[in-house]
Parts: structure tokens; sequence; C-alpha cells
């Protein structure tokens, strides 16, 4: 049985500030992220079973994600913790997301990745994620580069 690689794709909206950043993504600006997910394992061969084929299910994928990820950051503004004191409380500041990391699309994937790694299930292995913040740039993370 060889392994095969599935992908489910993400889209969700956000901002953040990159705090000390010597350019203009220091303000506050949005994203409209596109995440792709990837993992990889055996397709089930259990005739009995009603997964008979697949290697994960893509809606429980989509479940798993959505529930970990998308959600929680979904329509939020992501800040490293450092700057909790600076951000008033409550409308429009309510849904503000701190990191105890600079919130770029590389840090993210490292928080994603650490996140997804501990979900998925026996035999589900991450392969990559990709994380696309505009049309022309994204960050991409691969479980075959942190070996080693």
């Amino acid at each position: 049985m060889a392994v095969i690689r599935i992908t489910r794709e993400f889209r969700f909206e956000s901002a953040h500030a990159l705090k000390g950043y010597d350019g203009p993504c220091r303000n506050i600006h949005g994203h409209s992220y596109e995440l792709s997910v990837t993992v990889t394992g055996f397709p089930v061969t259990d005739e009995n079973s009603p997964k008979l084929g697949m290697v994960m299910d893509f809606g429980d994928l989509k479940r798993l994600i959505q529930s970990n990820i998308i959600d929680p950051l979904d329509h939020t503004l992501v800040l490293d913790s450092s700057q909790k004191g600076i951000i008033p409380a409550g409308e429009p500041f309510a849904n503000v997301v701190f990191v105890d990391f600079q919130p770029t699309s590389e840090n993210l994937l490292l928080d994603f990745a650490v996140r997804i790694k501990q979900l998925l299930p026996l035999g589900i292995t991450l392969h990559h994620l990709i994380l696309r913040e505009t049309a022309s740039s994204f960050a991409e993370w691969f479980a075959e580069d942190q070996e080693g």
C-alpha cells in the first residue's frame, strides 16, 4: 500500500501588527489568509469501514482545523503578548488574540504545525502547511525540513 497525501484548504480574515518592524507592517493591517493543510497516511483497507479507501475523511480534517485554528483566528487582531497593555478593552478591540511570538506568517505556521500534529489521529502525519497572506506572498512549513 502506498502513502497518500491529502490537502484541505481554508480561508480566514485576520489583522496583525509587527512590533518593532521597520516598515509599514508595524501598523495594524489585515489579510485574507489562505491555509493549506496536507497530511499523509495509508488509505483504509478494512472492507467493513465506512472510510474504506480514505487516508482521512476530508470532513474530519476540516472540523479539526476549523475548530482549532480557523475559528479562533477569524476576524481577530493578532498581536505579540507584550502589546497587551496598549490595547483598550472592549469594542472594537474585543476580539484580540495575543501570542507569545511576533505574529508573522512564518511564526503562525510554526504554531499551527505544533498544534495540528498533536490533534491528528494515529497513523496520520502532518506533511506540510502553506499560509498565503496575499496573492503573491506565502510561507511554507514542511515536516521533512524539521527533521535531522
